[in-house]
Parts: structure tokens; C-alpha cells; sequence
């Protein structure tokens, strides 16, 4: 049964700025994975570029498999034969990840500014952003795992959790050349009957913030960019129509 997807796109971001910022769009995994191959391809080949920023939605429910998870759970094979969940690998590590409900983040960046754009700074971003919003986040205790079935059983270091232990995001990196490209979800309401289908046990709560994942975003891209004043960026228009036409 075939679950790897690659399909090639070529969306072209331009040369003149720093920094690249998309807007959010919905579209199902096969372009979304494509789209951040793609920033991170462009990344590595244009010496302008410093950073890209996204944040998107998936058309659908899906599963996304880490690059290292070779095989599945039998009952996997069976609700993607059923049609009631798609999946896809991701280029990055970890376990497997839902995304159903939620906001996913992907940044690319090269690697002289790794230190910039770590996983600690990352993550000090998303913490004073959802603590402005109302929710306190910290870091996960495991300094080291072995991959696990899901990516949100288990919470590292590099993982953030809220104040009742639930895992809210988790991150997971691909390296390529000479740049980075990180993933991360943010679990802000996933599905209750099709996490535990998969997972066997129950999915985190409903974050209870009163916004939608729209305004979280726009919150968390303005938090993104408030302090990089020395930075030119350019906003990038991803259009829903044309991009499966991208091949």
C-alpha cells in the first residue's frame, strides 16, 4: 500500500528580500510537504534569503510519518484503506504526527543561523506568544527517546508542553546542504475519535483560548517578526487554485 507521495513544485519566491513570509492556506498534505521542500530548496539556493515562514492548514485529516518511521501499524493500513485518514512521510524526524484540527508551522533557514533560529529560540518565541494569548507552555523533561509510534506520547526537550502535561507542540527538523528546515504542530483541537482510533489512547483537550486558529496565527507571525526590525521581508501569496497545477 503506497503512502509515500513526492510531487515536485515550483513556486517561485523571488530574489530582492531576506526573509520570505506565505500566507496561511488549507491544502492536503502532498502539496504542503512539496511547498516546504520547496522553501527549503530555495532557501539553500538563493544567498539572500535568511528565513521562510508559514504557517498552513490540511485539507482533510492526515497522518504525517516521520523520515525515519520505515513501517505502520497494521490498523493504519486499514483506516487509510477505509479512507478515513491520509498519510503522508514528512522529510522530517520524529514519530507520526495528526493534523486534524490543528496549525503547522515550517521555517527554513540557513545554517549560519542556526543559533538564531534554534530549537530553544524557537521555542522561546512560541512560550512568550501563548503565554500573551493565555496559555503557559514549557519545555518537555526527556533529553533523549526512542521514536515513538506518536510524535505527542512522548514530550523532549525540544517539545513544549501546557500546565495540565499535555503535549501543545512538538518540533522535528530535516537538514539538507547548508539549511534547516523545521516542522512544528500546534495541537489547538485535534479529533477526539480519530486520535484515539490511531493512538489508542485519549487526545489532548481543546486549548480554551476563545480564538480561532486564524487570529492564533496572526498573533504568533506578528510575535514572529516584532523583533527582527533589521530584516526586509517579503509576503508571499500561495494561491489554492493553481498550486496542484505546479508539477
Amino acid at each position: 500500500m503506497k503512502i509515500i507521495i513526492n510531487r515536485p513544485t515550483n513556486l517561485i519566491l523571488g530574489i530582492e528580500n531576506q526573509a520570505l513570509i506565505f500566507s496561511t492556506n488549507n491544502l492536503p498534505g502532498i502539496d504542503q510537504m512539496a511547498l516546504d521542500l520547496n522553501s527549503l530548496d530555495q532557501t539553500i539556493s538563493n544567498p539572500e534569503i535568511i528565513f521562510t515562514l508559514r504557517f498552513y492548514y490540511w485539507t482533510g485529516d492526515w497522518l504525517s510519518i516521520g523520515y525515519h518511521q520505515k513501517k505502520i501499524p497494521p490498523h493504519w493500513e486499514q483506516l487509510l484503506f477505509n479512507q478515513e485518514i491520509n498519510i503522508i512521510r514528512r522529510p522530517s524526524g520524529g514519530g507520526a504526527v495528526l493534523h486534524s484540527g490543528g496549525i503547522t508551522y515550517a521555517l527554513t533557514f540557513k545554517k549560519t543561523y542556526y543559533k538564531i533560529l534554534s530549537y530553544e529560540m524557537v521555542n522561546n518565541w512560541l512560550v512568550k506568544s501563548f503565554r500573551e494569548l493565555g496559555l503557559n507552555l514549557q519545555n518537555g523533561n526527556l533529553r533523549k527517546s526512542p521514536i515513538k509510534t506518536n510524535c505527542f506520547g512522548t514530550s523532549l526537550i525540544s517539545d513544549l508542553v501546557d500546565q495540565d502535561g499535555f503535549k501543545r507542540i512538538g518540533s522535528a527538523q530535516y537538514r539538507k546542504k547548508s539549511a534547516f528546515l523545521q516542522h512544528g504542530e500546534i495541537q489547538t483541537n485535534p479529533s477526539k475519535d480519530l486520535w484515539f482510533k490511531l493512538f489508542k489512547e485519549e487526545a489532548p483537550p481543546k486549548i480554551n483560548l476563545d480564538l480561532t486558529n486564524d487570529e492564533i496565527v496572526h498573533h504568533l507571525r506578528n510575535s514572529f517578526l516584532e523583533d527582527k526590525s533589521n530584516i526586509r521581508f517579503k509576503n508571499v501569496a500561495i494561491d489554492n487554485k493553481n498550486i496542484g497545477k505546479l508539477s
